[in-house]
């Protein structure tokens, strides 16, 4: 059997009892770093007596997809108890492990995602800007052109975004969006559930200057307040197609756009008769 389970975001009392249970039974384990995820079991074990002590790891992430599905059995899914744990948080939302469900349900293989922690629910909770519907845009492209439409792409929508964030780019962010939309409402939290949280929250152009005298060490999470004006012009396909972004990050945006499978479009734009060429 396939779990997917949640670990903490930063308090180790956020895990269930159920989440502990079935890692303290587990054979095997799938992560996207096997160092993380090895000192999350040594602090599990421990504070809570346990004997985490699966037989076999494995490494998953965006980088050896392919390598790993290339090589990893898929009756070891149905023949022994396998964890998929993200680094931090829900597994499968901004993380590999969403390739890991799609190979369980092209192979018929049973799978369970437990509940838990996610770092851009707690934000979306504690922003009260979000009353109801809401993009998750994830992390933004780092630098350059992507990055700016981007940005822009988040100001344009009609619901409030939330977006995750280094520490080296938050205040570059709030900067970004300053500089287009002042007054846009934005709240901000980093280090949730962990001893040193901060939560802030005003305008762009106020925050910009709250956060140059601010600590900014520790992972964010940024809910943006949706625009009253939608703009009229669309993002196109061409637009898309002209950023300078992995094929795969790509295949994803254009998947949103089209509404065709992810997958389906990765193949094309990595094909030398690709449409998208």
């Amino acid at each position: 059997m396939l779990y997917f389970l949640p670990t903490p975001i930063g308090n180790l009392d956020d895990i269930s009892k159920r989440c502990l249970d079935i890692l303290n039974l587990c054979d095997i384990i799938i992560c996207e770093d096997s160092r993380v995820t090895k000192s999350l079991i040594n602090l599990l074990n421990t504070k809570y007596n346990l004997n985490i002590n699966p037989s076999e790891f494995y490494s998953l992430h965006t980088h050896n997809e392919n390598e790993f599905f290339a090589k990893f059995e898929a009756r070891k899914l149905v023949e022994n108890i396998v964890v998929y744990v993200s680094d931090a948080g829900m597994p499968c939302i901004s993380d590999p492990g969403v390739s890991l469900v799609e190979f369980a349900q092209q192979n018929g293989i049973n799978y369970e995602v437990l509940s838990g922690a996610n770092a851009a629910l707690l934000a979306v909770a504690a922003s009260g800007i979000v009353q109801k519907e809401f993009t998750f845009l994830g992390f933004l492209p780092n630098t350059g052109r992507d990055r700016e439409l981007a940005v822009q792409n988040a100001l344009n929508s009609a619901y409030p975004v939330v977006i995750y964030e280094s520490p080296k780019r938050i205040l570059s962010l709030i900067e970004s969006v300053a500089k287009i939309a002042p007054t846009k409402e934005i709240f901000a939290i980093k280090e949730a559930t962990k001893k040193f949280e901060a939560k802030f929250k005003d305008n762009a152009k106020n925050l910009v200057n709250i956060l140059k005298n601010a600590n900014l060490k520790g992972e964010w999470c940024v809910v943006i307040a949706g625009s009253s004006v939608v703009a009229h012009e669309s993002i196109t396909i061409s637009d898309i197609d002209e950023l300078n972004i992995p094929p795969k990050q790509k295949a994803k945006l254009l998947s949103k756009l089209t509404g065709k499978s992810v997958k389906d479009i990765y193949a094309q734009l990595t094909s030398k008769d690709s449409i998208w060429n």
